[in-house]
């Protein structure tokens, strides 16, 4: 079996938070659950709007988490600064828009190429590995090499959210060749946005693919099973894919 990591993510642990302005339930403590359960990673999104993760979350998890910190964040020198403050162990770049419920579709690294660039190397710079969260297609793939990502985050959620058999094969094909092709120009890839226990194994069962993200899945599991367990039942499904 090729080895793989997996993050969890909390944000919806903050989002439960955030919908009664109370102090729980705690995404710090769902880290450190997670991480129990086998989390390699801890994955959170620090919105603009601050609508569920906030800066006393990732203050707190720089501190605590165990294994490795992933800051999904938007493209901007704003939240680069917040990224270079508190020095996670990568910072994903994701599109965010303000009205969407999660994030839709991947980052446009080809239209916008200088300016992402800019914020790669300011990161770089200070010591911190940079992911894009793209959509599984060749131009954006090179484009992202272009600017000096170290990997790339390939967006799943075309591939869960396909209404036909025919469209899902289709899209697990961009996937298979949005993988390879990262292996071969020499950018680490991994992948992540509505997989679950259900769809997981044939994501899983691309060995190119080193690390999948995974949040919503498993925190909504979890409200039945317990965080750990949840963890637990994920890390299994992707490692039978790949054996």
């Amino acid at each position: 079996m090729k080895e793989f990591t997996l993050g969890i993510n909390v944000d919806h642990v903050a989002t439960l938070r955030q919908a009664r302005g109370t102090h729980y339930p705690d995404p710090v403590t769902a880290a450190a659950i997670s991480e129990l359960g086998g989390a390699d990673q801890i994955t959170i999104h620090l919105r603009e709007d601050r609508r569920h993760i906030q800066e006393r979350d990732l203050r707190i998890m720089r501190e605590t988490v165990q294994t490795r910190l992933n800051l999904e964040m938007a493209a901007t020198k704003e939240m680069a600064k917040v990224a270079y403050e508190f020095k996670p162990d990568m910072v994903t770049l994701v599109p965010e828009k303000r009205e969407e419920l999660t994030t839709e579709g991947g980052l446009d690294v080809a239209l916008q190429r200088e300016s992402i660039r800019e914020q790669v190397r300011f990161l770089k710079d200070g010591d911190i590995k940079v992911s894009l969260f793209i959509d599984p297609d060749i131009d954006q793939i090179r484009a992202a090499h272009k600017v000096g990502a170290d990997a790339v985050e390939l967006h799943t959620g075309a591939y869960c959210d396909a209404r036909s058999l025919q469209i899902r094969e289709k899209e697990l094909e961009r996937l298979v060749d949005g993988a390879k092709t990262c292996a071969k120009i020499g950018l680490a890839v991994y992948g992540g946005h509505g997989l679950n226990l259900q769809n997981v194994a044939a994501v899983a069962s691309i060995l190119e693919i080193t690390e999948f993200n995974i949040g919503h899945s498993i925190i909504s599991h979890a409200l039945f099973v317990g965080i750990e367990r949840a963890v637990r039942e994920m890390k299994q499904a992707i490692s039978q894919a790949r054996a």
